[in-house]
């Protein structure tokens, strides 16, 4: 990942436009150096395609953040990364729970079945003096066990549900629940990671 190191000396300036500690631990962990401004975008958007939806939230996110800071580019590369995730089942889109009782819907929905997890992913920026987009999306499958009432409210009470799309997170102490995944695990965290750093090298002209 050397030339995707944010240095002085390479010119090139990597932020993510979402304060979520998850993707900035997977951003570090692949070896991608950014910084973290987190987008202020209006995400009241109508759209009931789970694909569709992250692909548009997550380009709002990015160029909301990237207007921000265009003028700073001063000749570099400046590229920002909006994403976006949300948990699917039975044809309803499910995102961060309001409340508790909202969190304990949405898991007696999951419990001993299979759901599917999407993340949009947008890449705006400048390079080669150019602005330049890309945006799509990763789908994943989880299969979850059945839950008990008592299991359900035992994890609601450990306050883990509230910030996360589909009221889990995988990487938790959910992960007992989990029985199977389908694509990428990294996706269900919250950032399909491979898909991400082959789409910076197409941004950044080094395929």
């Amino acid at each position: 990942m050397k030339n995707m190191k944010n240095t002085v000396s390479e010119n090139l300036r990597i932020i993510l436009a979402s304060g979520s500690p998850r993707r900035t631990e997977l951003l570090h962990t692949a070896g991608i150096t950014h910084e973290v401004i987190v987008s202020g975008a209006d995400e009241n958007v109508s759209e009931e395609v789970p694909s569709r939806l992250v692909e548009k939230l997550s380009a709002l996110k990015a160029r909301e953040v990237f207007e921000r800071v265009a003028d700073q580019a001063d000749g570099g590369q400046i590229v920002v990364i909006g994403a976006d995730t949300v948990v699917a089942c039975d044809g309803q889109i499910l995102g961060k729970p309001r409340d508790r009782e909202d969190a304990e819907r949405m898991l007696e929905m999951l419990s001993g079945r299979a759901h599917h997890v999407y993340t949009g992913v947008t890449l705006c920026g400048i390079t080669d003096g150019k602005e330049k987009k890309i945006t799509f999306s990763e789908e994943s499958a989880v299969h979850v066990a059945k839950l008990s009432r008592e299991e359900i409210w035992s994890y609601i009470d450990s306050g883990e549900p509230m910030d996360k799309a589909g009221a889990y997170g995988i990487q938790g102490s959910f992960m007992k629940y989990v029985t199977g995944i389908e694509g990428d695990y990294f996706n269900i965290v919250g950032l399909p990671v491979c898909h991400l750093y082959q789409a910076l090298k197409q941004f950044l002209g080094q395929e």
